[in-house]
């Protein structure tokens, strides 16, 4: 009962939290009017019951007819064959809508952070994504979830009102003014509970941050003695979480009784009035036993009303922060039309040109100056770098992905198979990348090798063997052009030099860029461009620029200038 398109979830409206539910709705019309036409179905069934019931008192155990009892008898039985399959069906499609709201909140949400690339931990905290995934999308399926039982209590609530008001003019006024006066003193409750729900998942997603924060982080902490300070100040945001969800469970427990108390006291009025009028011959023993399961069945329509309230409720603050990632844009806008470009790469804020085919190495005084040189060359910012003469922001995003790709120490490996998290197009390219990197040792010691399952993060591995894998998924990308970001940085210097021999070799013949100031690698490249000031000052062979630009070899030997 497959209702919802996997590969493409639509454009999402992300006007408000309440156009963005509307949207879900509107997306799921067919499982949601389905859903509503077997909740009325459903529920109607039950309402009918006590009227068949009291019918049956009447006309067959009253007047002592064996005929009307058991017309009226099969009739009941009817009722309830025909509820049983409307409940059926009704679950069916109400577990389609809680799925089809929630994956498809998931599928939009993780399109567009695709789309925002490195934008999104820029200006998304990383607790905001991680609590949509977690809680909000549920709340959102919920919302989807309760329409089937909720048309259906608005609709028995009104059929019933009118069977009272046929049978008993004062009676069905008690329902049809106690029904509007409950959710009136309900709405109240809600006011707060919104609050504090929404004051509860800000402080939930700042929390998820410092998770993040402190378990990426952990080793360093360690390092540095900062562990119990961190502890600390997480105790501190888990404090504040759990004081504003005693505020949430009060408001909700409030909302709890309610749902008992006010139709409870419904019922309880109804049921009085009713004896009376059966005492005073207004109406018949069928008709009183008829009212008072009217009141016992209205205390559950009267509770789906109240839940639904609470759960739009909740919706509409989940909803509100994935609009609040929604509307989050791109920093680069993906304006280019081209799909192609070649030649060399010039980026002119620093006078660096790239030529094609050739390993080129940038030695910065500052690594900053060179990770904004590598970030220039690979469009993560917007600035003047022409790629053959071309802007490369005429370049479509999608097109310059594919043919640069920048890797940084920023990268992470992911949970899974190794084999895959390395990539590689044939099993030789994925043997050749690893040999390339000096990775094969790591994969020999595990103990699947290439298909041993790897933690989040590539935890097992040292910081050494981690930055090794990296890079051969790098090498087996085999892109146009690499950009490589201190590479060998965190390896012994003998790995060093199998690595910098390795990688000309792999890549000859290709354009690659290597960011980093140790002489071994430097000492294979091309030609090396020397940045000062975030500007290339001298270009030429390692070992002549090492000969003469002594700020070179001040900065390349690690020595202090005289």
């Amino acid at each position: 009962m497959r209702s919802f398109p996997v590969s493409d979830p639509g454009t999402p409206d992300r006007r408000s939290p309440a156009r963005y539910l509307l949207w879900i709705a509107r997306v799921q019309t067919a499982t949601v009017v389905g859903g509503a036409a077997w909740g009325v179905v459903w529920m109607v069934t039950q309402a009918l019951m006590p009227a068949t019931i009291g019918r049956a008192i009447d006309t067959g155990v009253t007047a002592k007819n064996t005929d009307a009892l058991l017309l009226w008898s099969g009739v009941l039985l009817g009722l309830g064959a025909v509820q049983a399959v409307a409940g059926v069906m009704r679950h069916r499609f109400a577990v389609t809508n809680w799925l089809g709201a929630a994956f498809r909140t998931v599928q939009v949400t993780t399109r567009h952070a695709t789309r925002l690339g490195a934008t999104l931990p820029k200006r998304v905290a990383t607790g905001e994504v991680v609590s949509v995934g977690i809680a909000d999308v549920s709340h959102i399926g919920n919302a989807m979830d309760i329409t089937a039982r909720g048309a259906g209590a608005i609709v028995s609530i009104v059929l019933v009102g009118v069977i009272l008001l046929v049978t008993s003019l004062p009676l069905g006024l008690v329902v049809l003014i106690g029904v509007p006066l409950m959710a009136a003193v309900v709405a109240p409750i809600l006011r707060p509970l919104h609050r504090s729900q929404r004051h509860q998942r800000d402080l939930q997603g700042e929390l998820a941050t410092r998770s993040s924060d402190i378990v990426s982080g952990l080793r360093v902490l360690r390092g540095i003695g900062g562990e119990q300070v961190f502890a600390g100040r997480y105790r501190e945001e888990s404090q504040a979480v759990r004081a504003a969800g005693v505020r949430v469970a009060r408001s909700d427990s409030l909302l709890e009784g309610a749902q008992v108390l006010l139709p409870g006291l419904l019922v309880a009025l109804v049921t009085w009035i009713g004896a009376r009028f059966a005492l005073a011959g207004q109406i018949t023993i069928g008709q009183l036993v008829s009212f008072y399961g009217y009141s016992v069945f209205l205390v559950e329509p009267m509770r789906t009303l109240t839940e639904a309230a609470d759960k739009i409720t909740k919706a509409h603050v989940a909803a509100r922060r994935v609009v609040r990632i929604l509307n989050t844009e791109p920093e680069l806008p993906d304006e280019g039309t081209r799909t192609e470009a070649a030649g060399a790469m010039v980026d002119r804020p620093s006078g660096l040109t790239v030529r094609p085919g050739r390993l080129t190495a940038i030695a910065a005084t500052s690594p900053e100056d060179a990770q904004a040189i590598a970030d220039r060359l690979g469009r993560f910012t917007d600035d003047e770098v022409t790629w053959g003469g071309t802007p490369v922001r005429e370049l479509t995003l999608p097109a310059m992905r594919e043919a640069v790709l920048v890797a940084d120490p920023g990268a992470r490996l992911f949970s899974g198979p190794l084999r895959e998290e390395i990539g590689g197009r044939s099993e030789r390219e994925l043997r050749d990348a690893l040999y390339t990197a000096c990775a094969t040792d790591i994969v020999e010691e595990l103990p699947s090798g290439l298909d041993d399952e790897i933690a989040e993060g590539g935890r097992e591995f040292s910081g050494g063997q981690q930055q090794r894998l990296r890079l051969a998924r790098a090498l087996a990308a085999d892109p146009e052009v690499l950009i490589l970001v201190e590479p060998t940085s965190a390896v012994d210097a003998h790995t060093e030099a199998r690595i910098a021999g390795r990688l000309a070799e792999h890549r000859a013949g290709r354009t690659t860029v290597v960011c980093t100031t140790s002489p071994l690698v430097l000492d294979r490249a091309d030609e090396v461009a020397f940045v000062d000031a975030g500007r290339v000052t001298a270009t030429g062979p390692h070992r002549e620029l090492l000969a003469t630009v002594p700020r070179y070899a001040t900065t390349v030997t690690r020595e202090e200038e005289p």
